[in-house]
């Protein structure tokens, strides 16, 4: 799928800046009522043709100042400081003004693409729903520009048909709809594999010069920020952030458990996308399977159907043949017909968190559910069990009170991936849980989910595109690509070191 010509290995030169900024930031903190700083001070000046990219670790704040520039910030949040958007700061606009902000002149592709886009509507229809031309030809041609391979007829795929890059480029069509001044992205390349992520980048810095757009990008790909991005603005946590539960943990070269026995399995998988009349294959004749306290990764190019096999084993793929089976007996293909033991053993941390965060309820109330309905625990532990939940991830007690739409991307990950725990599950299956965190939290995760496979012999199966952390702490690997299982075989052997 890449058809860009690569960029040089070096900084761009930076494109003729305009009279004067398009956003001011001056001095810009928010937190919320007595609670904790979701941006610390801030201050900075975004010119149109250029690519901004803010970065930090995750909960730095970089998210919250994305929102901060189309006046979407938590109620009662408070704000100090000054914010000008093209003369105006957003958060004080009155309704109608803000939303006409939002519709023509500042356009936001948030971290979870697929999360925004109509399940049920084609990619074409997604587009000319904000298009200012809806034709097909002009359709067309914006999901070109975002190098989408329109001759392969997927302008009339739905989103559940699309790869995770594939989703991207469609928002970012329909943020460009309206031919935008300024266009917003959080975390554009996270989750994605190595070429897509270089198509992606060389694309932004493209729209950059050619529509002399604002860009502004928050990430943690170093590459993408100081290949492709002109300025970067560096954040820092309010508060540092808690230290790595690392006490305890097993090196990644400490001997692995011997494994006891099946636990997962499929076997002669086929899944597709569509109906019978306009089928689109996902996986064909796909084997898989992996053993008790075992770390087995799957790793391939965006649209392999890497997801879809996560999907199936979870339940949550019906539109597939073949078998599959939980300790050697015979697991339903549809999560609703499976016990609710078998509902609890395996369990699915999504790469799109918001996929599983309910907007309305707070973290706590989403972590307790779980452990309602699966742990054996009086109602009166709850709160004590949610708080070493959220430790376990990483995040304070009080983030319990807090609602998904408070949080930073990586923030949500965790959340997610404490909800996951919280049914105490045999097998956890992880698509791309360290794409939208730092470097450093990426580890503590893994750090994380090794000790509770040592200690509770349970097994992981992880999705991922970041194969140094595939080769440091999973033991078998699968190559999947085009629907297809290519390769398997000892992690050390197919990704060495």
């Amino acid at each position: 799928m890449s058809d860009l010509t690569p960029l040089p290995a070096t900084a761009p030169t930076p494109a003729p800046e305009s009279p004067s900024p398009l956003i001011t930031v001056s001095g810009l903190q928010v937190r919320l009522p007595q609670g904790p700083v979701l941006l610390p001070e801030t201050t900075a000046q975004i010119h149109a043709g250029r690519v901004t990219a803010l970065m930090g670790a995750s909960g730095s704040g970089k998210t919250t100042l994305l929102r901060a520039l189309i006046g979407h910030l938590p109620p009662g949040a408070a704000v100090t400081g000054t914010l000008d958007v093209l003369g105006r700061t957003p958060h004080q606009l009155p309704d109608g003004e803000l939303r006409a902000l939002r519709r023509t002149t500042v356009a936001y592709v948030g971290q979870d693409p697929g999360s925004a886009l109509n399940p049920r509507m084609t990619a074409r229809r997604l587009v000319a729903e904000l298009a200012t031309d809806p034709g097909d030809k002009a359709v067309r041609e914006l999901l070109a520009e975002c190098r989408l391979p329109v001759d392969t007829g997927i302008a009339d795929r739905r989103p559940s048909a699309l790869s995770g890059g594939q989703q991207r480029r469609v928002a970012l069509a329909r943020a460009l709809a309206r031919s935008p001044r300024i266009l917003l992205l959080d975390e554009p390349t996270a989750g994605l594999d190595h070429a897509v992520r270089e198509e992606i980048a060389h694309l932004l810095r493209h729209l950059a010069t050619s529509r002399n757009l604002a860009i502004v990008i928050a990430t943690h790909d170093a590459h993408l920020a100081e290949t492709y991005a002109e300025h970067t603005i560096r954040l820092s946590p309010g508060a540092a952030p808690p230290a790595r539960t690392a006490v305890g943990l097993p090196s990644p070269t400490d001997p692995r458990p011997t494994p006891t026995g099946g636990r997962i399995a499929a076997l002669s998988v086929d899944a597709h996308f569509g109906n019978h009349r306009r089928k689109s294959a996902a996986l064909t004749d796909v084997a898989f399977s992996a053993a008790r306290g075992t770390a087995t990764a799957v790793i391939g190019p965006s649209g392999s159907g890497k997801t879809t096999l996560l999907r199936v084993l979870a339940g949550l793929h019906p539109n597939h043949s073949g078998h599959l089976t939980l300790d050697g007996h015979p697991l339903a293909a549809q999560v609703r017909r499976r016990t609710r033991e078998q509902q609890r053993r395996i369990q699915l941390v999504p790469q799109n968190p918001l996929a599983t965060l309910n907007p309305r309820h707070t973290v706590g109330r989403q972590l307790t559910r779980p452990l309602r309905l699966h742990a054996d625990l009086p109602s009166s532990v709850h709160p004590a069990r949610v708080a070493e939940l959220l430790a376990q991830v990483g995040l304070s007690a009080d983030h319990a009170d807090r609602y998904p739409g408070e949080l930073s991307g990586g923030q949500r990950q965790r959340v997610s991936i404490a909800r996951a725990l919280a049914a105490g599950p045999d097998i956890l299956l992880c698509d791309e849980v360290t794409s939208a965190l730092d470097a450093d939290t990426a580890i503590g995760i893994m750090d994380l989910l090794t000790r509770l496979r040592t200690r509770h012999q349970m097994t992981l199966v992880v999705v991922s595109h970041e194969h140094h952390l595939v080769a440091r702490y999973t033991g078998t690997v699968h190559l999947l690509d085009a629907g297809h299982i290519t390769d398997s075989g000892p992690t050390a052997r197919l990704l060495p070191a």
